[in-house]
């Protein structure tokens, strides 16, 4: 089932409302087991720390942050896309960090995200996205099924929460 949103690329994390939102959203993905850099339970200073992080990147305008809403208004999810600032690498950018709420998942918002993503890099003028996933995690199908070619495999790139070194894997798309 898929519902209607709509999505909105942010430029600041200056609304209050929106960050203690941002912050919820990253505490449900990693307390869902969510690889995103960090282990459940997670601790209010990171929670602020990762979204600080994300503004002081979007005030430098290399990089996006793209939030779904629902039709009450409800965040649902965000993605963020990091462009590569270098001569050599102005054709090519990153995706970075999609997120949805666990009870918002299997409704079309992960897809409708990266769509947007698309788009916006596209408008961009770039032609080649890349992200990483970890090797088993419910992303891995995800990207496939979306279109991402699999570039590969990293070893031993994480730590997950269970102590033990975990594979990424790495994906591109050409638009």
């Amino acid at each position: 089932m898929t519902m209607t949103l709509s999505i909105t690329d942010i430029s600041t994390l200056d609304d209050g409302r929106l960050r203690v939102e941002l912050e919820a959203l990253l505490e449900d993905a990693v307390n869902s087991g969510a690889s995103v850099g960090y282990h459940a339970p997670l601790a209010p200073h990171w929670k602020r720390a990762f979204w600080d992080g994300v503004a002081g990147l979007l005030s430098g305008g290399a990089h996006h942050l793209l939030i779904a809403r629902g039709p009450d208004g409800d965040l649902l999810g965000s993605v963020q896309l990091a462009l590569c600032t270098k001569p050599n690498g102005a054709h090519r950018a990153e995706v970075q960090k999609l997120l949805v709420f666990t009870h918002h998942r299997r409704r079309g918002v992960a897809r409708s995200l990266m769509a947007a993503v698309e788009e916006t890099a596209r408008g961009l003028e770039r032609s080649l996205l890349v992200l990483d996933t970890l090797k088993g995690d419910r992303g891995e199908p995800f990207y496939e099924a979306t279109g991402w070619q699999r570039a590969g495999l990293i070893p031993g790139y994480t730590v997950e929460a269970d102590g033990a070194f975990h594979d990424t894997v790495l994906f591109y798309k050409t638009l």
